[in-house]
């Protein structure tokens, strides 16, 4: 029974907390704090804050970057955030078919007649009717999937013994796979395999079927490649995924298309030198030389700006951000929380790592977003959606007693 000390006010925000209104300010912080991941939080926060900064430099020679609409997204990507954070993410486990429901409905819903629409040649976004509200629903997909594929690996308990299960969990993971490629976008697509499957190989998988996995899906891409470079036989491939692929190889073979953009994306990474041009002064945006300066290639403008200690600063928070979430997973004993931190994991790492490869030239143009900096509110609320669910998977946590 409470005791009556402490004013009405201070009762209501202590219980709130889960404090007596008799405790202090720092007793409540403190609770705060400690349900909070700090290295998660933090260093989410930069890379945000990062690229708040970074679209509104783009805004100023770029008619497409609105700062408005990216601190949107921000927004509404924090309130998402806190509801996951406060919600007990071990629920999910219960809901797969639910789960594969949505994911379905998500990949088909651009689709659908009256809600589809296109841009870039991909048919990946869903205008609202009545509000006019565009929101690209692969990107919500993508968190669904991890829930989804942690969820049937969990159920394995870190061993899976039969190949019947593996390969029903490899078909539960390409069907999300296979409906992002009627859009077509296949860099979502990769983005959703390398979590999923991440998710599998550290699910139990057993490490034969993981070679023989890798050498089938690498023989079937060179497949594909063949196909649709060979006259006369389907093109699998659309031509300009076929033409980033080749152009990764050898940039001259497109000097005005992909390889004149990879070429201004290398020229300035390079002319930023050690501290950058400063904030509005990147010549390759700011004159219209970098194509799609403030999305694709957004770690270039950057690093033109903030040169290479700014680059090295965005690199770093986000290894710190991944190894901080993997951490975290090798803390846990439940199979659920610890597959849904390396899957968010496996997202964070491999977006990172094609985004600002494909700047550099080390990696081949797929339009990949890069987490938390790139232009676009449905990339962002996805990014701070699951940097609450790793808050709630630390928030629920078992305590030690």
């Amino acid at each position: 029974m409470d005791a009556g000390t402490g004013t009405g006010a201070a009762r209501f925000f202590g219980g709130l907390f889960g404090e007596s209104g008799s405790h202090s300010l720092h007793g409540r912080s403190w609770r705060f704090t400690r349900d909070l991941y700090m290295p998660v939080f933090v260093t989410s926060t930069l890379l945000v804050l990062f690229g708040l900064i970074v679209v509104w430099s783009a805004s100023l020679s770029i008619a497409d970057a609105s700062l408005p609409r990216q601190a949107l997204g921000a927004a509404l990507g924090l309130v998402g955030a806190i509801f996951f954070w406060h919600y007990d993410y071990r629920t999910f486990a219960n809901y797969t078919n639910v789960l594969l429901g949505i994911v379905v409905v998500l990949m088909i819903l651009p689709k659908i007649p009256g809600f589809g629409y296109e841009a870039k040649g991909i048919t990946g976004w869903v205008k609202l009717p009545v509000i006019g509200l565009r929101f690209q629903p692969s990107e919500p997909a993508k968190i669904v999937t991890i829930l989804l594929m942690a969820s049937l690996t969990a159920q394995y308990n870190g061993s899976i013994d039969s190949l019947k299960d593996y390969v029903r969990l490899c078909g539960m993971l390409a069907l999300p796979f296979l409906l992002i490629l009627l859009q077509p976008d296949l860099g979502t697509g990769l983005v959703i395999v390398v979590s999923g499957a991440t998710i599998i190989a550290c699910g139990g998988a057993r490490r034969k079927w993981l070679v023989v996995t890798v050498v089938a899906v690498v023989g079937l891409a060179a497949l594909v490649i063949w196909v649709s470079m060979t006259e006369g036989l389907p093109n699998i491939l659309k031509p300009y995924q076929l033409k980033r692929l080749l152009v990764f190889v050898d940039p001259s073979l497109d000097p005005a298309g992909d390889g004149y953009n990879l070429q201004q994306s290398m020229i300035a990474v390079g002319s930023g030198g050690f501290l950058g041009k400063g904030i509005g002064n990147a010549s390759q945006a700011g004159q219209g030389f970098l194509p799609e300066a403030h999305t694709d290639f957004v770690f270039a403008l950057l690093s033109e700006e903030f040169g290479f200690v700014g680059s090295m600063l965005v690199v770093g928070c986000f290894c710190v951000l991944i190894i901080a979430t993997l951490r975290l997973a090798q803390r846990l004993d439940a199979p659920f929380g610890k597959l849904v931190l390396v899957g968010i994991a496996a997202m964070w790492a491999f977006q990172a790592f094609e985004n600002i490869g494909m700047n550099i030239g080390i990696m081949p143009i797929t339009g990949i977003p890069l987490p938390f900096v790139s232009f676009g509110s449905s990339s962002m609320i996805t990014q701070l959606v699951a940097v609450g669910l790793v808050q709630s998977v630390y928030r629920y946590r078992p305590k030690a007693s």
